[in-house]
């Protein structure tokens, strides 16, 4: 005989069993200390051991209607000795009655109990018999290594049963049954809140846990999940073992407990470790009532959520605001990734999460010069916080594919598990994993995670899930993907997306809905510069510079043009760039001074075009005393300021007749002011004809842009 042949089937046949066996979720088997003659039911874990409850017949004075059984009493048995079940002992006398007692639970240290019982005890028959002695909840503590001053809780009523009590892992919530009126059901379950020194009046669980039927047998484990038994329709029969969660308000909608912990017969009263690796449930599915020990071979996937994908690729726009002259200007975009895209509307995609500093600038197109920066701000992008399955959303049937979950992102918990359920009835467990689907279709596959809080030690299960499409072929794949590509919308709004949080550095688009003006800098300086100095001898004799110090940065800067729109400034930019300024650029800048912002908005109100103030006879208008007056109210308001009237022409006809024109201008709305009443030593009357443009004169439309009116406050 060949002994390696015969060694190498049995061990192939034994890993075929053990993988069939292993196919279901769970394995059970009856546990020891539970008989084949009495019943036991509720086992709830108590020091090396369980405490449970059973109707073994311990005396002839306490039977039950069946044939040698007595009443339910509360046992415990010591489950690290390896006995039978007649090992179990009666967990405590001062505990029994001479009616049912049970089901119990402890709080966190194991010296208080609470347990259901008849609310009436005593051997008077009279009492026991009466319809009002209803099931109620007690509680005892521990007092020397023995269970005293047993009380009932305020929340118990002779109208209506309280029973099957659990109590939260931080002792905060008792969970319980009751047929109270009012409820879903014949019996629902409700808790009652710990709130100064005493239970609070019973809350109901609400339908989402409660059914038109019978719900019973809370437990809570140590993560705060809730286990609980129903007899709905919705499943296999009899009382079934359901879980649900409680998330953002609200339970989540339970999920029926695979087989074969639920069955056909009645099955209830489970408790669970932490991660429900193993643990202990009731059923009547073998003549008696039995608890069975189970251990889990996969971890059931109770709730999972549809992945989100995550995103690095965003729209960039800008808001339009302030316009500008796409000729010889444009849009250009610095990710902080050593990348740039030119457009007012751009998509750019990052290389993943992280924090990216993101500028948008006005440049010269020929140059590449700055000319405005617009707008900077910092992107911090996320990824989702999600169990992730990375994979292919595309498959080949029978093919091998690789998942992997190595791109979950939960910051603050450590993954303590992993498991897969791929829709085709196979499931496997780790980080990484290979699959063959062997039919054509669509699966949904789900990835379980059980997590633990770093900061709390705190267990908990998330999910996600992923839909992936099966196919026949190759030629099938690039159909799908074709399909795929053309349904795709454009990119998200980087402003709009989720897991990207914004922080403003600096918006010239929110500034400008204040009352600001747009500046042509030279320089800004932490000292002083001579203006009559060798620095700026080259600037333009038609151009002065202006001095402005800022005290909250403590620094100089040197302005030689203002305007109220971006573009006015261009040709004064432009004008400076040849005079060999390097590093001359436009800013905006909030208008803080209450005369400037008052003559501001009297501009802005008005307008500046000569156009409207003077006739063709070269007199006020009427709209030029509409004007005019509101200026002589400034001036009254602030006695402290001067007023210095600029007035610019267009470059049609001579030079000198347009510099001359523009001097009466001016001096023609002085002499208003003052004969208005205005002080002739506040006031300053210039004019620069065509020396000044703002646009250029080739077109009516710029000609009309440069005859124009300024007021300048001086101080």
């Amino acid at each position: 005989m060949n002994y390696k042949l015969a060694i190498g089937i049995l061990v192939a046949s034994f890993f075929q069993s053990l993988l069939l066996g292993q196919n279901e979720t769970y394995s059970i088997r009856k546990a020891f200390f539970s008989s084949d003659v009495y019943d036991e039911f509720s086992p709830v874990y108590y020091q090396n051991g369980i405490v449970f409850c059973s109707n073994r017949n311990l005396s002839l004075l306490n039977r039950s209607t069946d044939q040698n059984k007595g009443l339910f009493k509360i046992y415990f048995v010591d489950t690290t000795l390896d006995t039978d079940w007649q090992s179990a002992r009666l967990f405590s006398k001062r505990l029994t009655t001479s009616l049912n007692d049970g089901p119990v639970t402890f709080n966190r240290w194991r010296d208080t109990i609470y347990f259901s019982r008849n609310l009436e005890v005593s051997n008077k028959l009279s009492d026991v018999s009466n319809p009002r002695n209803r099931l109620g909840i007690f509680n005892a503590v521990k007092i020397d290594g023995q269970w005293a001053k047993v009380r009932d809780l305020r929340i118990n009523n002779e109208w209506y049963s309280v029973t099957t009590p659990w109590l939260s892992p931080d002792g905060k919530k008792l969970f319980f049954a009751s047929d109270k009126p009012g409820g879903f059901g014949g019996s629902d379950l409700y808790y009652s809140e710990w709130k100064e020194e005493r239970w609070n009046d019973p809350v109901n669980l609400g339908p989402v846990i409660n059914t038109q039927n019978n719900e019973s047998y809370p437990f809570i484990n140590p993560a705060g999940e809730l286990f609980f038994s129903s007899d709905g329709p919705q499943g296999l029969g009899g009382k079934d073992i359901y879980f649900s969660r409680f998330s953002d308000s609200t339970w989540l909608t339970p999920v029926h407990i695979d087989a074969p912990i639920n069955s056909v017969s009645d099955d209830f009263g489970i408790i669970t470790d932490s991660l429900m690796n193993s643990g202990y449930f009731s059923s009547n599915r073998d003549k008696t009532i039995d608890i069975y020990y189970f251990k889990t071979n996969f971890p059931q996937i109770f709730y999972t959520s549809i992945q989100k994908e995550n995103q690095y690729c965003f729209n960039f726009s800008d808001s339009g605001s302030i316009a500008i002259d796409t000729l010889n200007l444009q849009y250009l975009w610095d990710f902080g990734d050593r990348q740039e895209t030119s457009g007012e509307v751009v998509n750019h995609c990052f290389q993943g999460p992280g924090e990216y500093y993101v500028k948008l600038d006005i440049v010269e197109k020929s140059t590449g010069d700055i000319f405005f920066s617009k707008l900077s701000f910092k992107v911090e992008l996320k990824d989702f916080e999600q169990p992730y399955i990375n994979s292919y959303d595309v498959a080949v049937k029978e093919d091998s594919m690789d998942f992997d979950a190595l791109k979950s992102y939960l910051p603050g918990y450590k993954i303590l598990s992993f498991s897969w359920d791929f829709g085709d009835g196979t499931r496997l467990q780790g980080p990484k994993v290979k699959h063959a689907f062997e039919d054509k279709g669509e699966y949904m596959v789900n990835l379980g995670l059980v997590l633990k809080s770093d900061s709390t030690g705190a267990i908990r299960k998330t999910g996600s899930s992923k839909k992936i499409a099966v196919v026949n072929d190759l030629p099938e794949i690039s159909s799908y993907l074709a399909r795929k590509t053309s349904s795709r919308t454009s990119y998200p709004d980087i402003w709009k997306y989720p897991n990207a949080t914004i922080k403003s550095i600096y918006s010239a688009e929110k500034d400008y809905k204040k009352d600001a003006v747009f500046q042509v800098m030279l320089i800004s300086s932490k000292t002083k510069i001579n203006l009559h100095g060798d620095f700026f001898k080259n600037v333009p004799k038609n151009y002065e510079v202006k001095e402005v110090y800022n005290k909250d940065t403590e620094m100089y800067s040197y302005i030689v043009d203002q305007q109220m729109n971006l573009m006015y400034t261009y040709i004064a930019f432009k004008e400076m760039e040849k005079a060999g300024f390097k590093s001359v650029h436009t800013t905006i800048e909030i208008i803080k001074d209450p005369a400037e912002q008052a003559i501001f908005n009297i501009k802005k109100i008005f307008g500046t075009s000569t156009d409207t103030y003077f006739d063709s006879y070269n007199r006020l208008t009427s709209s030029a005393y509409l004007l005019l007056d509101q200026i002589i109210k400034i001036l009254n308001k602030y006695p402290e300021i001067k007023l210095e009237v600029d007035i610019y022409t267009d470059n049609t006809g001579s030079t000198d007749d347009k510099l001359n024109l523009s001097k009466r201008y001016a001096q023609i709305i002085t002499n208003y002011l003052i004969g208005k009443g205005m002080d002739a030593s506040r006031l300053v009357a210039k004019g620069f004809g065509s020396t000044k443009p703002i646009a250029s004169n080739e077109l009516e439309e710029g000609r009309n842009l440069n005859r124009r009116i300024d007021f300048v406050v001086l101080r």
